[in-house]
């Protein structure tokens, strides 16, 4: 979950910083004071898109950073390792600089990261429903997206799409061989003389970068086992060497440390040394007995050196580039050999269209398993949003040609009353219906999110009322389990935060600041009665807030 926020020099937010905690955060404000800067801040941090107009006027840069904990033995930490960004068990940083160019730099626990690994670091974190998530509800790619990931049909689609592809590539090889029968033969042919040669070679994987080191090994024998002679004899044979002269400076000096203990840590040091300079001698002395004079061997490895380096001419390529040269080399040659074979390329086609439709077929029976899951939830949550006898159904509609993502588009199809039918999505709801049901949408999708924290940013744009405090007690029930922050207007929706904080803005239009304050008891009763009575508080107002906070 979120535990800080830290913004310096973002839009008009000049420095504020948040410490968060579980449960239900509202966050609220006047219209233009900033509110939605905050959730703007973390969009960047797990990876948005950024300009120069982020930076607060006069400034040099902007500055995000945020702190999160997380379980330290789920699939985040695995992440975390497997993309060596570590750090302290549970804890992960994150931090965006975008300076007044645009141009940006990311961070996660102090490394520097790309944009796509805070983007895949984001989806552990964070799951973001903005106030304008119901204009991208009106688009089928957005509808499929959000059934599949409700479902958690992802590895699903991938693998579909996978099939697909490769059956595809086949259906254009087959499509190219019959027309150009002749020239895929010719190319075959060359191609099997190479493959033929470079087995014969036989170059492995990481052989060239092997064989470089051996070579400068045995090629400098003698200058290896002469230095390392040398160093020894440096050390601890000649007349002079220093690991003698140093055993008798520490045996001179452990006399003078009993009449003066300040002595002690050079002796301390002096002692180390001497240590490291016995140990370096011993590690010399079985070096150099390892170094074999080998002329044979030099002779072998200069051989498959020039042996190498001919056939990277040959082929235009570095010499450690061979291995790989010969396995693409390999999966062309399987291609044309196909691509020659009329009979087996369309066998090959029929296995992947084959592999395909059972992929896409599975995919398909549990879209439909999910749709019907998807309806019943939704269906009930516009209830609760006070569209009695509202219905909602999820519809597969079946494709005239398959997809990458698979047999049919999704469409959401809705009746906001019980006598009407059930039509598009688009074509049916008004401004305030539309926003209902989006709310209804995103709640039961964030109800399975993995994610421990969840964003709401003024999602409930055009309700009010009762329904407002049904939307407020639903925010509420999700921060049981997990962080839930929202941006509202809404006082019905506030009073039911377990935590408020409120954003404001000061200064004139020429040095525009905005400032974010946790509330108490007090404040958040007076903060309500600005909600629900604008700039003129009164007691009434006040006492109406009071009611508010008190269900």
């Amino acid at each position: 979950m979120l535990r800080h926020l830290a913004i310096r020099d973002f839009v008009i937010a000049e420095s504020v910083e948040l410490e968060l905690a579980r449960g239900f955060t509202v966050l609220t404000g006047e219209t233009g004071a900033g509110k939605s800067i905050l959730v703007d801040a973390l969009e960047l941090l797990v990876g948005g898109r950024a300009d120069a107009g982020v930076v607060r006027e006069g400034a040099e840069r902007a500055e995000l950073s945020a702190e999160f904990d997380f379980d330290p033995k789920g699939a985040l930490a695995a992440w975390l390792e497997e993309h060596e960004l570590a750090g302290d068990p549970g804890v992960l940083l994150l931090r965006r600089l975008i300076d007044a160019t645009g141009r940006s730099r990311a961070f996660v626990n102090g490394r520097a990261a790309t944009l796509a690994q805070v983007r895949e670091a984001g989806e552990f974190l964070l799951d973001i429903h903005g106030q304008h998530a119901h204009q991208s509800l009106m688009r089928a790619s957005s509808q499929r997206a959000l059934l599949d990931a409700h479902a958690g049909l992802e590895a699903l689609l991938r693998e579909t799409g996978e099939a697909f592809r490769a059956w595809r590539r086949l259906e254009a090889l087959a499509q190219e061989a019959q027309a150009q029968f002749a020239q895929r033969e010719l190319e075959r042919a060359e191609l099997q003389d190479k493959v033929t040669e470079l087995k014969r070679l036989a170059p492995a994987e990481g052989e060239w970068e092997a064989l470089s080191n051996e070579h400068s090994r045995l090629a400098n024998g003698s200058s290896l086992v002469a230095g390392a002679q040398s160093a020894q004899e440096t050390l601890s044979e000649s007349e002079s060497a220093c690991h003698a002269q140093l055993v008798a400076v520490c045996a001179q000096l452990r006399g003078l440390v009993e009449h003066d203990a300040a002595l002690a840590p050079v002796l301390e040091m002096l002692d180390s040394a001497e240590a490291s300079v016995g140990e370096a001698v011993r590690e010399l002395r079985h070096y150099a007995s390892r170094i074999e004079l080998d002329p044979e061997a030099l002779r072998a490895v200069e051989a498959r050196t020039e042996a190498l380096h001919a056939a990277g001419r040959k082929y235009r390529v570095k010499p450690g580039e061979l291995f790989q040269l010969a396995k693409d080399l390999k999966q062309r040659l399987g291609e044309l050999e196909l691509a020659v074979n009329p009979e087996a390329l369309a066998r090959q086609v029929a296995a992947a269209k084959s592999t395909y439709t059972d992929t896409a077929g599975k995919l398909s029976a549990k879209r439909k398993s999910a749709a019907a899951a998807l309806s019943k939830a939704v269906t009930a949550s516009m209830q609760e949003l006070a569209m009695a006898g509202g219905r909602f159904a999820a519809q597969l509609k079946p494709l005239e040609e398959p997809a990458a993502h698979g047999l049919e588009d999704i469409e959401f199809e809705v009746a906001s009353h019980p006598s009407l039918p059930l039509r598009p999505l688009a074509k049916v709801a008004s401004g305030g219906e539309l926003s209902r049901i989006s709310l209804a949408i995103q709640m039961v999708a964030s109800r399975v999110s993995p994610v421990a924290t969840l964003i709401f940013d003024e999602v409930d744009t055009g309700i009010g009322g009762a329904v407002a405090e049904i939307v407020g007690r639903s925010l509420k029930a999700l921060g049981r389990d997990r962080q839930v922050l929202a941006v509202t207007h809404l006082p019905q929706v506030a009073a039911q935060g377990d935590e408020q904080w409120t954003v404001a803005k000061t200064g004139g239009k020429a040095r525009l600041r905005s400032s974010v304050t946790r509330l108490d008891a007090a404040g958040r009763v007076e903060e309500l009665a600005r909600m629900l009575g604008g700039t003129e508080i009164t007691a009434t107002t006040r006492k109406h807030a009071e009611e508010l906070l008190g269900r």
